[in-house]
């Protein structure tokens, strides 16, 4: 066993050392950066080669620690949007490194590395008031951060406006309208770290969901009822003074920055939609069924300024047979882990339970991307023996791009379905039985008198 481990350590430690010695250089890298949403989106299009004319098997692509710490959704891909496998490197001092792996080595590699991050776009100054605009500022690196040498980079940065408080400026640059536009630069070394910074307007709306915890109940008659309780921060530039509804009503230009409404979109079969909150449904909420989903509006009872709160449950139901497939006593779940709540979103932790009918077993989860699998619990309905399973797992740092489903593979005998039927045949027999056993007994009180 001993020998095993030596082995096999010895084979991470020739990996490492093998890619490090690879000569692996950029020849050509061109960013394109998205700061017109609290969201930041990087598009990294990366033509590497061999120096040596060798076939590129792997390539480690490193982020900066600030950048690390932020990231909340990584992804490869080749043209024609075919995904590459990409893995947070193992057996690395940093942990900063992912491996992205080419099933077809050459020695040159033409791909694409979609990035998205979070908590990097912060309001400055943290606090305005009501008729003031949104400012925020991004800082990043100038230069592609990477483990090998650049030989040319070009980066575009898209803004929400041309409002454009200051910003970083190191030849060539250029900044027409919205658009800041960096180099050419040429012969960048390994790891170089340059601070960007940009200070300029934005007025989208800044919306964290703290807490999003979504319950799927499977029922096998056909019905699968889906609950989300939100709780939802505006995390813009927090409101100084107080607020005046009639100045905010007066002028369309007070509170830029705030949130009226937004749009969630459900499955195109939701049914049985509803939005509320502690005090009640909210009835200032609009429902459109287009062709492939349901486009909800939701209004809060309130419009939400920097550091405002507001938390609602919002429910729909969606027929078994398309998200529930059978074989024998095989069933398998898929529905997606996270719906579309709104445009740029945000969800700092979330929580999905999934209720089982009572008599699953055997649960095998298949989730898209790493999630924490919790302690399998039990719930106790109507109609309840010893309870339904439910599955929960956890993930935290979300955007729309973790937006994909999930599978869940379970056991469930046939015969288990006629459980609730024969319950409620039992129950009722038992109270036609008791009420002819009460109407045969005699529970009068008689006097009887004897005659001599």
């Amino acid at each position: 066993m001993y020998c095993g481990k030596a082995v096999l350590s010895l084979l991470i430690i020739i990996n490492i050392v093998f890619l490090a010695k690879s000569h692996i250089i950029n020849q050509n890298v061109d960013r394109n950066i998205d700061l017109s949403t609290q969201l930041v989106k990087e598009s990294i299009k990366i033509t590497a080669e061999d120096s040596d004319n060798k076939p590129i098997k792997e390539y480690i692509f490193s982020l900066s620690e600030n950048d690390s710490k932020k990231l909340a959704f990584i992804s490869a891909t080749l043209s024609l949007k075919k995904y590459l496998d990409i893995k947070q490197r193992k057996g690395a001092t940093d942990k900063n490194e992912y491996v992205i792996t080419f099933q077809t080595p050459a020695p040159t590699q033409v791909f694409h590395i979609e990035l998205v991050f979070t908590n990097n776009v912060i309001p400055h100054p943290e606090q305005i008031k009501q008729s003031d605009k949104q400012l925020v500022r991004y800082t990043g690196n100038l230069y592609y951060f990477s483990n090998y040498k650049t030989k040319t980079q070009k980066t575009s940065i898209k803004l929400s406006t041309s409002n454009i408080i200051s910003y970083t400026q190191v030849k060539p640059y250029n900044v027409v309208s919205n658009k800041v536009k960096y180099g050419p630069y040429e012969n960048i070394d390994e790891q170089t770290n340059v601070p960007l910074v940009l200070h300029y307007e934005n007025n989208s709306p800044f919306m964290t969901i703290k807490y999003l915890e979504r319950t799927i109940e499977v029922s096998h008659w056909g019905n699968i009822a889906v609950k989300e309780s939100i709780a939802l921060e505006h995390s813009g530039a927090k409101l100084k003074g107080s607020f005046s509804r009639y100045e905010y009503q007066k002028d369309g230009s007070s509170g830029v920055s705030s949130v009226k409404s937004y749009k969630t979109y459900l499955p195109a079969s939701s049914t049985r939609v509803s939005y509320r909150d502690s005090n009640g449904n909210i009835s200032t909420s609009n429902m459109r069924v287009m062709r492939d989903s349901v486009e909800l509006e939701l209004r809060p009872r309130y419009p939400l300024f920097g550091g405002w709160k507001t938390h609602y449950v919002l429910g729909y139901n969606v027929p078994t047979f398309e998200y529930l497939y059978k074989n024998n006593d095989n069933y398998m779940l898929q529905m997606r882990v996270i719906d579309h709540i709104f445009e740029s979103m945000v969800i700092e932790d979330a929580v999905v339970k999934i209720i089982l009918p009572e008599g699953t077993s055997n649960f095998e989860l298949i989730t898209p991307y790493t999630v924490t699998r919790n302690k399998n619990e039990l719930v106790h309905t109507y109609l309840d023996t010893v309870g339904r399973p439910v599955i929960t797992f956890s993930k935290k740092n979300l955007v729309e791009n973790h937006i994909a489903d999930f599978k869940l593979k379970y056991k469930f005998s046939t015969i288990s379905l006629l459980q609730e039927p024969l319950l409620v045949i039992v129950f009722i027999y038992a109270i036609f039985l008791f009420t002819i056993i009460c109407l045969r007994l005699n529970f009068s009180i008689t006097t009887h008198s004897h005659k001599d």
